[in-house]
């Protein structure tokens, strides 16, 4: 027995068209409704009438939509703990990094205000960028706009911060070293997921179903006999 949450990141008006054809894609997948497919939306880009329509239209069809920050760009790293994340796993995408508690607040918060101003169903789940939070506390934070994170570690109710460590697989293997890392990674996460009897968490980003790691990506869905929201884990 496998369950799973399943989630498409960096949702934005440049990678519509991917992100189309990797739902197109899923369809097949007749265990995997779109109430099951969360779709990770970068909310500060330069969103035109049509694409909010699209939106509107995937949210109608039940997509759950999460936040995704705000402009998926990383500042100029300002630690070697950032530069080493930039050049191991997010490059330019850690939008969180480098970025004082005060910025990132207001980040969130207009990351969050944008659904409701574009006629979109307010999301409970921020994601940050490249699963990176960086400084911001959210348990310091007495009016939260959302209410649950996920980081590369776990999902959190921030209501009551109760942590769900849950495995994680990803499948953005763009080079050859990010494909023989993922592999071990996926396998290892996999592994914990049955011997611990918890869900895994799929995340797809847009061009993963063309990358080295398809078939695996295609595989670990087909191996799931329970597709859940995050929702769920309350």
């Amino acid at each position: 027995m496998l369950s799973a949450l399943v989630s498409i990141h960096d949702v934005m008006p440049e990678t519509l068209p991917q992100v189309c054809d990797m739902l197109n894609q899923l369809q097949r997948l007749e265990r995997l409704p779109a109430t099951r497919i969360t779709l990770l939306v970068v909310a500060g880009k330069e969103w035109k009438p049509q694409e909010i329509r699209w939106l509107q239209c995937l949210a109608g069809k039940g997509h759950p939509l999460a936040g995704h920050g705000w402009s998926h760009q990383a500042p100029a790293p300002r630690s070697l703990y950032h530069a080493l994340h930039s050049v191991l796993l997010s490059r330019q995408a850690a939008e969180h990094l480098s970025r004082c508690e005060p910025e990132l607040k207001s980040r969130v918060q207009d990351c969050y205000d944008w659904f409701q101003q574009h006629d979109l169903p307010a999301p409970e789940l921020y994601v940050p960028p490249a699963w990176a939070n960086g400084n911001l506390q959210w348990m310091t934070w007495q009016e939260r706009p959302f209410r649950m994170l996920e980081t590369l570690n776990a999902v959190v109710d921030l209501d009551t911060n109760a942590q769900h460590s849950l495995p994680l697989t990803g499948y953005e293997a763009d080079t050859t070293l990010r494909a023989i890392f993922l592999n071990f990674f996926n396998q290892f996460n996999l592994q914990r997921a049955r011997s611990q009897q918890q869900p895994v968490r799929i995340g797809l980003h847009p061009n993963d179903l063309k990358l080295a790691l398809a078939s695996q990506a295609f595989q670990h869905l087909a191996e799931v006999t329970e597709f859940r929201c995050y929702s769920s884990l309350n």
